[in-house]
């Protein structure tokens, strides 16, 4: 993507947080209201479209204008993130390894956000451990019958297509799910919504498939697809966990600035307490730990714009930049002292909201075997 045009495209979102998110981002975290208002905005914005090609109605950004929007909307408001990272990651996979037909027939309706993604992974035994996936799909004719559970599907209710794993006799398969927005669509049932500490107002639901039937031509790549769904899946993963970073660049910058513009109003003993040394010792390292993390995931981000594997960077990048947005939440509270665990301030949105990216995306004990695996390859003698 052309420079000058990434930046009006940061910008705007910019634009669009200040104008938009940041003065109802509070009311609609603690009413937990999904905010269909500001989504509608962001469809507008095209960024629904943000890394489909524009042959197929996209931006076509690359992964690091990608990671620079989704940190601007972080630092409003996290949650937004959540609507936009499995909906990229459903195209990606779409646009990696579906047919041209897929192609063409999701990718169009998915930059326009008329159609909604998300990815289904996760199951009440198998989170991490992928050997441990049950759900099922059994060939029957030229259709498939799937079923099973699914855990902590983000966007599982308004999607309109799921990036699901199900076991195969060929191995593990990736399907593209068509489904009808709400609770219930065809064997497909949203069992519950998940509560959660933070990312209030999208939805993190179970979805159980009943003998849901879909057709052969809802596995991803056509008949070569079959058994290849994990490589699939996780190659995707890497953008997901570039978002991931992303947004916890976002969290540990709101959360700095938080703290450095409190720390100049804030008195004690006469003077601000950003005189203190012990304050301002804080702020350092506030400031330089996202400064790094920023530039680990914009290294991740340049890595998969080059078209290489970024296991080992992304893996990197949200390790670092999460367990950064954790610290940084604590010190700002620290720094706010007993206003910043009310609910009058969004510093304690920004504690509740960081332990997510701990998580997310693989387990940072998972990144650091993803990690370790990776060098160890690269540096095989």
């Amino acid at each position: 993507m052309d420079a000058a045009v990434a930046e009006d495209l940061v910008e705007a979102v910019r634009r669009f947080v200040q104008r938009e998110v940041l003065p109802v981002a509070d009311e609609l975290e603690h009413a937990d209201t999904y905010p269909a208002e500001l989504v509608g905005k962001m469809r507008d914005l095209g960024l629904f479209g943000c890394t489909i090609p524009e042959e197929h109605g996209g931006l076509g950004m690359d992964v690091t204008t990608y990671a620079r929007v989704v940190e601007e909307l972080a630092a409003g408001w996290m949650s937004l993130t959540g609507v936009l990272n499995t909906h990229m990651m459903a195209a990606t996979l779409i646009r990696l390894h579906g047919t041209p037909e897929q192609a063409g027939r999701w990718l169009p309706r998915m930059a326009a956000g008329d159609l909604r993604g998300a990815l289904s992974l996760s199951e009440p035994d198998a989170g991490s451990d992928t050997r441990a996936l049950r759900c099922r799909a059994e060939p029957d004719g030229d259709t498939f019958v799937i079923t099973g559970t699914k855990m902590w599907v983000t966007n599982g209710e308004r999607a309109g297509i799921v990036a699901l794993a199900a076991r195969t006799p060929e191995g593990v398969t990736c399907f593209m799910v068509e489904k009808e927005p709400g609770p219930r669509s065809g064997g497909i049932t949203v069992s519950r919504a998940i509560g959660k500490l933070g990312y209030k107002g999208v939805e993190t639901v179970e979805m159980s498939y009943d003998g849901h039937r879909v057709p052969a031509s809802a596995v991803l790549g056509g008949p070569t697809g079959l058994g290849r769904g994990l490589p699939q899946i996780l190659a995707a993963l890497e953008l997901g966990r570039v978002n991931i970073a992303a947004r916890a660049c976002g969290v540990a910058r709101a959360a700095f600035e938080a703290a450095i513009r409190y720390a100049q109003q804030r008195h004690t003993f006469g003077v601000p307490i950003s005189s203190h040394q012990a304050i301002q010792f804080k702020l350092a390292d506030m400031a330089t730990k996202v400064e790094a993390a920023r530039l680990l995931t914009a290294s991740a981000a340049a890595k998969l714009d080059a078209g290489e594997r970024a296991d080992v960077e992304a893996g990197m990048a949200k390790l670092f930049a999460s367990e950064t947005a954790l610290e940084v939440a604590t010190e700002a509270m620290r720094i706010h002292g007993g206003y910043g665990y009310t609910t009058e301030l969004p510093v304690e949105r920004y504690y509740r909201d960081a332990p997510l990216m701990i998580i997310g995306e693989g387990t940072n004990e998972i990144q650091r075997l993803v990690i370790a695996r990776g060098l160890l390859r690269r540096y095989e003698t």
